[in-house]
């Protein structure tokens, strides 16, 4: 199935209550990974590149990269661009051939992420890709569903991340803290905005499997506090279209990685050692769309 953009992509998900998996990935393998994973599943997906692993992968030819590897592939997917933090890098990567980008300039004031929003948005509807953005709460939390419509309506962004008590990395919450999302902005959102597909970023639940093969074999995560999946199952089955998961993702190819360098003492071609991790990623995605964000199955 050719690359497509979001914008189908999430009414489906709204309309069917689930939401679409962007992972985060560094490299052929791992994109191999979320596609054959999908494809199992009968899922669609979202490859999502940050800037870090774009320039890693060779800009300008990353849509071939994938097409080469994605020829047996039939489940819809998205190109991504996560994070963007400039009009001139999403505009680079809607150039490529990038099918979504989000642009995040949720570091400047109302105005100026509206500003530099609107000019992303016009770019890329001119050419068939879908916007992501991002508004973060910037005064008191009773403000914020009544600036997210107004965001939504003068930018005209396909979707937007959304600040609800998720956050990246390896600890989300204080020792302690009893991990919760904010259930009532959503339902005040879909009152102002129905239909409208909303993003979770930093979505990663540490998996206690994941982490402590990753600190078996040489890791060293301490004190991890992820997302409880009750709540991004919850979640994916109202307004929120989109997950990103980059840590779960990472330490399970991580962790599956070290683990085989540990083990396998008289190998030294890289596949013996990749394989297992692209395995281990595979089978992390694999368990998110059928188990987290209720996904498997809806492509027929």
């Amino acid at each position: 199935m050719p690359l497509v953009n979001t914008k189908e992509m999430f009414l489906d998900a709204y309309n069917n209550h689930y939401a679409v998996g962007a992972f985060n990935v560094d490299s052929i393998a791992m994109i191999q990974a979320v596609l054959q994973a999908a494809e199992n599943c009968s899922s669609p997906v979202i490859i999502s590149l940050s800037k870090g692993s774009r320039e890693f992968m060779h800009p300008g030819n990353i849509k071939e990269q994938i097409l080469t590897v994605s020829k047996d592939i039939t489940i819809p997917f998205a190109i991504h661009l996560d994070h963007g933090k400039s009009i001139e890098l999403c505009k680079d990567c809607i150039d490529e051939g990038f099918t979504s980008v989000m642009i995040d300039a949720s570091k400047y004031d109302f105005e100026e992420n509206i500003r530099i929003t609107k000019e992303v948005v016009d770019y890329a509807h001119e050419r068939n890709v879908s916007v992501e953005g991002e508004l973060s709460i910037l005064t008191g939390e009773e403000d914020y569903p009544r600036l997210i419509e107004e965001f939504v309506k003068r930018t005209n962004v396909d979707s937007l991340a959304i600040s609800i008590g998720t956050g990246h990395g390896t600890t989300k919450f204080k020792k302690g803290e009893i991990p919760k999302l904010k259930f009532h902005i959503l339902e005040e959102l879909e009152r102002r905005l129905p239909s409208y597909p909303f993003v979770l970023h930093g979505s990663s639940s540490i998996l206690k499997k994941d982490i402590d093969i990753f600190n078996e074999y040489g890791g060293d995560i301490k004190d991890p506090i992820g997302i409880p999946e009750d709540l991004l199952r919850k979640a994916s089955h109202g307004p929120i279209c989109k997950i990103n998961i980059g840590t779960d993702f990472r330490v399970a190819y991580v962790g599956a990685l070290r683990k085989s360098l540990s083990l396998i003492k008289d190998k030294y071609e890289p596949r013996n050692f990749l394989v297992p991790a692209k395995q281990a990623a595979q089978e992390l995605v694999e368990y998110k769309l059928k188990n987290v964000f209720n996904s498997a199955y809806k492509i027929k």
